[in-house]
């Protein structure tokens, strides 16, 4: 047997970032069986020493705002430790690299991921228009992948990942933080205990956007490109456009290129306790209507590379075994269902702004951003609950959840919002921006114009990605990259 200094210099070595793959393999390189090595006690190597294989070697993909959250809170696991550091903007990442000052920092997440081989996992909270094309990357290198939502901005590329992530074996997770939370899980364990009956319609509401949308590109406000940014970067997948001011860090969600609107931004905090609690799957088909901005007499706005100021996307769900057919409502800009004729007249809808309804044929339950305060309604019922827990919960927290799951390796432990889950999820949710940009498909026969996929309902075949009756929509499902990406 090895000493113990032997062995906790080869455990040294190899608990290098960069030494990765000796990392994996060190028990077959040292020629030692599993028992030998297991039978050396932690504290026998040294007072706060971490064998090789009980490190998390994390690095960040937009390391600004949310994407500073990320880390912290994934680093909130003792385990782990961030050794990268990706931002195409110095000044976003100053507090990442202040807090995390031995890692590494980039500007370019591919001359990252090609140095760092010492990485277990990256977070990715980037722009929506950049999440596939980084998260493919980060998994073909075999890294566990956290994601902000929405999961992609084209149907696709979630079909995509979905797919790549049982390829590449790598552990994921979409930062729908609420699906870790106990709200959602309250809400199945009524369901499933006939507290309302069979689902029969959903309501889903924001008081997003909170940010410009329904306008013109600004061309007029060309600027600088700031010194810090690498405005190419930026751009990424998305077509070459000039640097304009007020679209950095935060503005771009109510742009096509780059975001996905209210929806894409919230839909996956406030749809996701109905889906799974509904088990809801594919879609068949969707409508949509959209708020109008006039900007003349009887002139209506033409903006198609913006979001809409509000809309109204119904999403029709199959029968689920037993289970009817059922609609779900999507509402945004500020719009909001009717209020149940069970809830008092000064009680709160959700949690005002943002909400969820389920109604069922037994009666109704709702809840706010999250899948947070779940109620029954009337109100009153919520006093006599006696409702067994029988799904575990997430005492760790989404992120802490996702490093655990990732340590422990493929499919060895649960996560709340794999992509096996998101998938399918952000595919629905981005169903209602198709219908949304449908909306704005244009056609001229001499002076006349025509919108043919307005006030029509499209028909979405889910296994295959298309639509059946409108194939003009279909430009949608996938966009195409910029050339280089």
């Amino acid at each position: 047997m090895y000493e113990t200094s032997a062995l906790a210099h080869i455990f040294e070595t190899m608990d290098k970032p960069n030494n990765k793959s000796s990392r994996r393999n060190f028990i077959k390189t040292l020629g030692l069986g599993t028992a030998a090595f297991t039978i050396v006690p932690r504290h026998v190597l040294g007072k706060g020493f971490r064998a090789p294989s009980d490190t998390f070697y994390l690095g960040g993909i937009g390391v600004g705002g949310k994407g500073y959250s990320d880390l912290t809170e994934s680093a909130k696991s003792s385990a782990v430790k961030v050794i990268a550091l990706c931002d195409v903007d110095d000044r976003r990442a100053v507090n990442a690299r202040k807090t995390f000052t031995e890692a590494n920092y980039y500007k370019d997440y591919r001359e990252m991921l090609e140095k760092e081989s010492g990485l277990d996992g990256v977070t990715i909270s980037s722009p929506d228009h950049m999440h596939a094309i980084q998260t493919m990357a980060a998994m073909e290198r075999g890294l566990h992948v956290y994601v902000q939502k929405p999961l992609t901005h084209d149907i696709a590329e979630a079909r995509q990942l979905t797919e790549a992530a049982h390829k590449y074996k790598v552990v994921t997770q979409m930062g729908n933080q609420g699906a870790s939370g106990d709200g959602v899980r309250k809400m199945q364990e009524w369901y499933q205990a006939g507290l309302i009956g069979e689902a029969e319609e959903v309501w889903c509401w924001t008081d997003r956007p909170v940010w410009p949308q329904g306008i013109a590109w600004p061309a007029d406000r060309k600027a600088q490109v700031p010194k810090e940014l690498d405005w190419d970067l930026w751009l990424g997948t998305a077509p070459k456009k000039d640097y304009i001011d007020n679209l950095v860090p935060f503005n771009w969600r109510g742009w096509w290129d780059y975001g996905t609107g209210a929806l894409g931004d919230m839909a996956c905090h406030i749809i996701e306790p109905a889906f799974k609690t509904l088990k809801l799957g594919y879609p068949t088909g969707v409508e949509a209507s959209v708020g109008s901005v006039y900007v003349g007499e009887f002139r209506r706005g033409y903006f198609p590379e913006s979001c809409p100021p509000s809309s109204h996307i119904t999403l029709d769900f199959p029968a689920r075994g037993e289970e009817p057919a059922l609609k779900l409502h999507w509402m945004d800009g500020g719009i909001q269902p009717p209020r149940p004729e069970e809830l008092g007249a000064n009680e709160q809808m959700g949690d005002g702004g943002n909400g969820v309804i389920i109604k069922g044929t037994r009666g109704t339950m709702m809840c706010g951003t999250y899948g947070i305060n779940p109620r029954l309604v009337p109100l009153e019922l919520n006093e006599s609950i006696n409702v067994k827990e029988t799904i575990p919960r997430v005492p760790e927290g989404h992120y802490v959840q996702w490093v655990n799951a990732a340590m422990a390796g493929y499919k060895q432990k649960e996560c709340s919002s794999d992509f096996d889950i998101a998938g399918p999820l952000t595919e629905s949710i981005l169903m209602g921006n198709l219908a949304l940009r449908s909306f704005d498909i244009q056609k001229k026969d001499g002076n006349r114009t025509t919108y043919p996929g307005r006030y029509i309902k499209l028909l979405w075949d889910g296994p295959n990605m298309k639509i059946t009756n409108f194939d003009e929509a279909n430009q949608f499902v996938k966009r195409e990259y910029r050339t280089g990406w």
